[in-house]
């Protein structure tokens, strides 16, 4: 897939974007916002936000995300194994309803939701491995909880979390029977960054410190230290002598390799956030900074985040549209864009759907995550894009809800009768950039009018009103859903 414009052009700075007659805040930097920090939003939030300046803007979006609570615990949230009554069973509805609820919160969370994603692609568990519902919740809760909080704090509390004990056997770490399976993921992917500035010896010395964490009450229940287990010897740690415990362990880490943990970190943000390239002018310009004010702050995130969506760089032309959608992007995205509807058997399917397409939510296909980007898209995935939104919009049309379809037409055009004026506001709506050449524009067109003679568009007659519009949006909607543009945001 061709990708408009190449991401290392863009050259603007931190400094905070001020809309001026040439570089004016409108509704495609609003939009982007939206795509990047959420998944979307309908063209009355947007409309909305014209009314907020930039600074206000992002602010609302990270405060409001800050300020949300974790989503209510099930009944279930934390049964151990002999609280259920047929196990196989509740475990699997349980697992089944707490992924749509996930889903769900996506949705509707925006900047929250988007970040509480990520953080699920970067502190990596697989349902597969665990399939135990409550350590799936008090994983998913963990994850909202510090979403926006402190990173190191973050780390803390995620090495002690039950589902990650289990999935990467610090459960089975003793001082008798050491296993580094964690504490090498805790360097080379969750802090520091693949062979940066660590050795197989840290990682022993590390793996030591991590022990004791080895027992619960009964099976599923949680999982608490223990002395008897405990490696309690010396070891030397970044030559950080001492018979060092977790704790110890996470606040040396972090003392002394501040500024690997914040540069990593940071840079696996800006290509999440803002383009998967990352350029020598990237990195001293724009992640430098970033991660000095990640440590400048303790390690408190907000700031960061504040720095960089508030910042020209973000806001720039050229930021714009180069990213791939993930599948779960796709799918969400548009929902939020259009507010179509959805209800739980819906959500059940967009999410099988998602994974077939190779993004099933807490399943990423290993410990390093879902690689995004251009490994999203080949040929069988593509043509698994074009036929769920063909599915989703064939079945809004043939089940009683053909008339949103020309709903969304009516709001965004103003109830216009101009099929190139709708074909275009709806083709805009849904890309980040507009199409590359007038022609795109007229076969969008040439399809949204169907088989209507002209004569009925030249004298006025049609509208959105005929028996035929509902159609006529669908094979336009399903057009736009096959465009290259469409994958973008």
């Amino acid at each position: 897939m061709e990708i408009a414009n190449n991401p290392s052009c863009n050259t603007a700075t931190l400094t905070p974007y001020l809309p001026d007659g040439t570089n004016p805040w409108n509704t495609s930097k609003i939009k982007h916002a939206f795509r990047r920090l959420g998944f979307g939003a309908t063209m009355t939030r947007v409309d909305d936000a014209l009314s907020d300046t930039p600074n206000d803007f992002i602010d609302s979006l990270v405060d409001g995300a800050d300020a949300l609570p974790p989503t209510g615990a099930p009944a279930w949230a934390f049964w151990a194994y002999s609280d259920f009554n047929d196990f196989d069973t509740e475990n699997q509805q349980y697992i089944s309803d707490w992924r749509l609820q996930t889903g769900n919160d996506f949705l509707a969370e925006d900047f929250r939701g988007r970040l509480v994603f990520f953080w699920m692609n970067h502190f990596v568990t697989e349902l597969e491995t665990v399939f135990y519902a409550p350590y799936m919740f008090q994983y998913y809760n963990l994850i909202q909880t510090f979403a926006l909080g402190n990173f190191r704090e973050f780390v803390r509390e995620m090495g002690r979390d039950n589902n990650m004990l289990i999935y990467l056997n610090g459960f089975e770490n003793t001082n008798v029977n050491p296993n580094e399976n964690y504490a090498r993921e805790l360097f080379e992917l969750f802090t520091l960054g693949e062979g940066n500035n660590y050795t197989q010896q840290d990682i022993i010395e590390a793996s030591r410190a991590l022990t004791g964490y080895n027992h619960w009450a009964e099976v599923g229940a949680d999982i608490y230290f223990d002395t008897s287990t405990f490696d309690d010897g010396v070891k030397v740690i970044f030559d950080q002598e001492g018979t060092w415990g977790y704790d110890d362990l996470i606040n040396i880490l972090f003392e002394q390799r501040s500024s690997e943990i914040a540069t990593h970190i940071c840079t696996k943000l800006y290509k999440f956030f803002v383009s998967p390239s990352v350029d020598e002018l990237v990195e001293s310009d724009i992640i430098a900074p970033l991660a000095q004010t990640l440590i400048d702050n303790d390690f408190d995130m907000l700031p960061m985040f504040k720095l960089l969506f508030k910042s020209e760089h973000f806001f720039d032309d050229r930021a714009v549209g180069v990213i791939i959608k993930s599948p779960v992007d796709v799918i969400f995205s548009y929902v939020n864009d259009t507010q179509f509807f959805h209800d739980s058997q819906i959500m059940e399917a967009f999410l099988y759907y998602a994974g077939l397409m190779g993004q099933e939510i807490y399943d990423p296909p290993d410990v390093s995550g879902w690689q995004r980007d251009e490994t999203w898209i080949n040929s069988s995935t593509l043509s698994g894009r074009w036929q769920l939104m063909e599915f989703y919009l064939f079945f809004l049309y043939d089940n009683g809800f053909e008339f949103t379809l020309v709903q969304l037409a009516r709001d965004l055009s103003n109830d216009s009768n101009d099929p190139d004026f709708i074909t275009q506001v709806m083709v805009e709506h849904f890309v980040s950039k507009t199409l590359h050449t007038a022609t795109d524009y007229d076969i969008a067109t040439d399809i949204f009018k169907w088989d209507i003679p002209q004569n009925y568009y030249d004298d006025g007659t049609w509208n959105l009103s005929w028996s035929t519009a509902p159609f006529q949006c669908f094979l336009l909607l399903t057009h736009i859903a096959r465009m290259p543009e469409f994958q973008l945001k």
